[in-house]
């Protein structure tokens, strides 16, 4: 029996600091691009009735994610991973693994219709909370010193030749970049790893702002204004805010002014913003993920970049590109966060003064509702859950 539970009440965001990450897919079928939701109606129609519920069209997975659809695409999400080492590895190794879980049950369907349906990488969203990320001013400051610094590594790791901006939106409590769908579970990794030690990084000073950046080492684009994102507030650092265009440049040339008077290409200026943030990386990630940096930056592994085109693996997520565990011997933990929604999901039940609750829906990202026999129902924040298991 766990010790008396003292009910608080549930806040918006997690205690810790946490990361998640979205993923969305053109869903085509017999060779066509598709509505979603003209073919399935909702997820249930290829995940089944027993889908926990989320919200709208939205189902969990039993990853503790979910999936569902929004404005024409197939949308997959993780549970909330806290801050901590392997972070990133843990979020990306989610990800796939509820993307290869809708893929497998994508083919299920198929056999049962006799009809042909793949997901075709489209996007992804990296969110990052944290404590700090509460003022909405400062947010915005601090999600406007991100375009500036992460613009060229999120190119170099996620995105590929065809490829037209790298997004940062600031958003209540947390930060979000988007980027083209990666179809590389290590440079997504990598992607993952640089976003997160560039939020931590920027959120700890104390006069966050494009100076600071510049007396800090960090190379910045001189003449370059992001235009507004094309959805939600934030910023977008499209092609058309360079000259020329880095992602159809090739990644070694050194095309682009900085306010200091240097040239840097694509490739450089990443490097040498890794090396500035490279004491939050050794907090946060892997030594597997930040060797895959390293290699990326030498040229001893390619960048999508570095392809004449944009890889075939995108035109068919979960059969052409999947994740497997880098390490088998070695396998991930699995962050508490994700643990306690994993139970949740599996219909696991807690025990708390006295009495046995049930899962039976969630609420937001961060909160599960349990009920028991009798009908009582409550609410319990994935900390709660946390301290619950402990």
């Amino acid at each position: 029996m766990m010790k008396k539970y003292e009910r608080r009440r549930p806040a918006s965001e997690p205690e810790r600091g946490a990361i998640g990450l979205e993923a969305e897919f053109v869903c085509v079928v017999d060779g066509e691009p598709v509505d979603p939701v003209q073919v399935f109606g909702d997820p249930r129609a290829f995940l089944g009735e027993g889908a926990l519920h989320r919200v709208g069209t939205s189902y969990h997975l039993p990853t503790g994610g979910a999936v569902y659809f929004d404005t024409g695409v197939i949308e997959v999400v993780t549970p909330v991973i806290e801050m901590g080492p392997e972070c990133p590895s843990q979020a990306v190794r989610s990800l796939w693994e509820g993307v290869c879980m809708v893929r497998e049950r994508l083919d299920e369907w198929s056999r049962r219709e006799g009809r042909e349906a793949r997901l075709v990488g489209f996007s992804a969203h990296y969110n990052v909370s944290h404590p700090d990320l509460r003022d909405g001013e400062r947010i915005n400051i601090i999600g406007r010193v991100l375009t500036d610094m992460l613009a060229f590594p999120v190119m170099l790791f996620a995105a590929n030749r065809r490829s037209t901006g790298i997004g940062v939106r600031p958003r209540p409590g947390r930060v979000e970049v988007t980027a083209d769908f990666t179809p590389d579970p290590a440079l997504m990794t990598a992607a993952t790893a640089i976003i997160v030690a560039a939020v931590l990084e920027v959120t700890s000073w104390e006069t966050p702002g494009r100076a600071a950046l510049e007396e800090r080492g960090y190379p910045v684009v001189a003449d370059f204004e992001p235009v507004p994102h094309t959805s939600r507030k934030g910023w977008l650092a499209r092609y058309s805010c360079y000259d020329p265009d880095p992602f159809r440049s090739p990644p070694d040339a050194p095309l682009w002014r900085t306010t200091k008077g240097e040239r840097v290409s694509v490739r450089g200026a990443t490097r040498r913003v890794v090396t500035r943030l490279s004491p939050v990386l050794r907090r946060i990630a892997g030594d597997g993920t930040r060797r895959m940096i390293g290699l990326v930056l030498v040229r001893r592994l390619p960048s999508l970049l570095d392809l004449p085109d944009r890889p075939e693996a995108y035109e068919d997520v979960g059969r052409l590109c999947v994740w497997r565990e880098p390490d088998p011997r070695r396998p991930l933990d699995r962050s508490a966060y994700e643990q306690v929604m994993r139970d949740a999901m599996a219909g696991r039940p807690i025990h708390v003064d006295g009495h046995e609750y049930r899962p039976v829906g969630t609420s937001g990202w961060t909160h599960v509702r349990y009920r028991t026999d009798a009908g009582r129902l409550r609410t319990f924040s994935v900390d709660e859950l946390v301290r619950l298991r402990e």
